[in-house]
């Protein structure tokens, strides 16, 4: 089976991760807000889609938040298959811009 995510989620995602390791440490500190504000507003919208209670997902520095912003997209089509793909799609790319 599959990824449930879909293929222009899935490659905008691979661009905002590449971009992210290219950055300078400095920099990707300054962009964490950004970055864990997206990671939170998916992880809210997952437990909403399963109806738990909303948890802060914890902060775990710049060397692991590429792999909880991928791990909370994927969630996110697992919990709902008929996400809009084209609107996260435009979040990670607005995400991959101010990098």
């Amino acid at each position: 089976m599959g990824s449930p995510t879909p293929h222009e989620v899935s490659d905008e995602l691979r661009r905002v991760v590449e971009r992210w390791h290219q950055l300078p440490l400095d920099h990707a500190l300054s962009r964490m807000p950004s970055v864990r504000a997206l990671v939170q507003t998916l992880a809210d919208r997952v437990a909403g889609s399963r109806g738990v209670d909303a948890q802060p997902v914890p902060e775990l520095g710049p060397a692991v938040v590429m792999d909880q912003l991928a791990v909370m997209v994927l969630d996110l089509f697992r919990a709902e298959p008929d996400a809009d793909p084209s609107d996260v799609a435009d979040e990670l790319a607005g995400i991959r811009r101010c990098l």
